[in-house]
């Protein structure tokens, strides 16, 4: 792709990376075929190739964005699946990610647009005021009828009951059983460990199980994705600071030979902290604490996963959540440890497909996004599996409001099948 910025403008890194992006694309529109946007509404502005034509020109010509091209950026679900399929290597991620940025230090919003995204970006990534919000919305929806629409979908989707807190999410060190082979911080992370507290409490249990040492460091929190994808990079700096200040401390203390992560959307971020931090103080430490970070399924198959072959003859359907496969480019490791715990495995036939959560995208999007779950919804049902596993909470949680199959994580029946409890989702529903 031609591009036409000034000498002035490629004084600026951030252009001359935008710049380097951009030419890397040949406009063949592989990417349409992959892209769920592009599917459910056929406007070539709402595929990959479209938004980058649109970021293009905004950045070009150094304007203030117009309502449709923040329409069509807003509408990205950030799935990536147009990166696994683009044959030149197009770094979308980052293009999306600058653009997003732009539009947020350029455009003035609607009053409601900023005031959600204000109110998402000051609750979900913190979990005891999102704790709050969750008991807030049981009390709203008595008066659902007198709020405005847009903040209807918010207190919709809001669960009816959560989890008590875990005790196990409190910074702490869980020792290895038997020889310590591995030294491991666990993220905890923000909105997983108010939704659902068996995951990490699952992942303690058989990382200990491997002979992990698990070490839930202070200071620890949010990864940073929700308000890096909302454009907001000085929020989402502050917040990945935190961590990669936190987790340097214990790889200068007794060291780390990894960071697991089991949300995949924030691994995809804390993977990232390298490129998020060019030119930073922090520059050095971000990108070691990268190098160190792993999804869950990474780290047990470094450890051999100990099954007690017992097999189950349960049918797994198998969600792969789009931060896994095309965000970190993890495709058949979940797959390849399920199957080794005695299950057997399935896919739905758009197993490429996102679901439409994508992180506050079912919030914002709630039309594209019902029309994504449904379709998922669709070929899962089909699958006639007796159970459905993701490794990510945001999947977890849109997929299961349109099911009535138990949906757990991949590490839930991992740690079954190696010896731990059976996942609380799954009780007297087998």
């Amino acid at each position: 792709m031609q591009t036409n910025f000034t000498p002035k403008q490629l004084k600026d890194k951030a252009i001359v990376k935008m710049d380097k992006i951009f030419r890397s694309c040949v406009h063949c529109g592989m990417c349409t075929a992959t892209c769920p946007t592009y599917q459910i509404l056929g406007d070539e502005l709402d595929s990959p190739r479209g938004r980058i034509y649109l970021i293009k020109d905004m950045l070009e010509n150094e304007r203030v964005p117009d309502e449709n091209t923040v329409l069509h950026i807003d509408r990205c679900l950030s799935c990536l699946a147009c990166t696994t399929t683009c044959p030149s290597g197009v770094d979308y991620m980052h293009l999306i990610d600058h653009g997003r940025e732009y539009v947020e230090k350029k455009y003035k919003r609607k009053w409601d647009d900023r005031l959600m995204r204000w109110i998402l970006a000051r609750i979900l990534p913190y979990p005891n005021r999102f704790r709050l919000s969750i008991y807030g919305a049981k009390l709203a929806k008595q008066f659902s009828f007198l709020i405005p629409k847009k903040f209807r979908t918010m207190i919709d989707f809001a669960p009816k009951k959560i989890p008590p807190k875990s005790a196990n999410d409190r910074p702490q060190i869980f020792k290895a059983k038997g020889k310590r082979i591995k030294r491991i911080a666990l993220m905890t992370g923000c909105a997983q460990k108010v939704l659902n507290t068996d995951i990490n409490d699952a992942t303690i249990r058989i990382l200990t199980r491997h002979g992990c040492e698990v070490v839930v460091a202070k200071g620890a929190g949010c990864c940073g994705a929700l308000t890096h994808h909302m454009g907001k990079s000085d929020e989402s700096h502050k917040t990945a600071a935190k961590n990669i200040r936190s987790w340097f401390n214990e790889i200068n203390g007794e060291g780390l030979d990894a960071i697991v992560i089991n949300t995949s959307g924030c691994g995809t971020t804390v993977k990232d902290y390298g490129v998020m931090f060019e030119g930073h103080a922090l520059a050095k430490e971000a990108a070691m604490i990268a190098s160190k970070a792993k999804d869950i399924s990474e780290v047990m198959m470094e450890l051999d996963l100990k099954t007690n072959d017992d097999k189950r003859n349960l049918k797994i359907a198998y969600h792969a959540a789009c931060s896994l496969q095309h965000g970190q480019q993890i495709k058949t490791k979940p797959k390849t440890l399920l199957k080794k715990a005695g299950f057997i495995l399935v896919e739905p036939v758009d197993s490429h497909l996102c679901c439409g959560s994508a992180g506050t995208y079912n919030l914002m999007q709630p039309e594209i996004s019902n029309q994504l779950k449904d379709n998922k919804v669709r070929h899962i049902k089909a699958t006639k599996a007796d159970i459905i596993a993701t490794g990510n909470i945001g999947c977890m949680i849109q997929i299961g409001s349109g099911i009535d199959m138990p949906i757990v994580h991949t590490v839930e029946l991992l740690d079954w099948a190696t010896g731990g409890p059976i996942p609380p989702a799954l009780k007297g529903k087998l």
